[in-house]
């Protein structure tokens, strides 16, 4: 399996949309700052994730949510968490 996942920055409540095989792991990876793109918006909030099939699947939806589109989508599957 391959995960696309999105993480909510609890400093400037962006959203960071990336994928990988190991979830768990790169968690991990980002709390602890090793990823260049978060190491500076830390703490991070796990706040969506898919489960995909193929690494090529995982790819195409974290570009798609990183869209307007995709933004549009995740506003309203997070409608609830957002506004609450």
């Amino acid at each position: 399996m391959y995960y696309t996942y999105v993480l909510q920055s609890l400093v400037d409540n962006k959203f960071y949309t990336g994928y990988t095989k190991d979830l768990k792991q790169r968690l991990k990876q980002h709390e602890k700052g090793e990823v260049f793109s978060t190491k500076n918006r830390r703490p991070l909030k796990l706040i969506y994730y898919e489960a995909c099939l193929s690494q090529q699947d995982a790819l195409h939806r974290e570009k798609y949510l990183k869209t307007s589109h995709g933004k549009m989508f995740l506003k309203k599957r997070l409608k609830c968490y957002l506004t609450g």
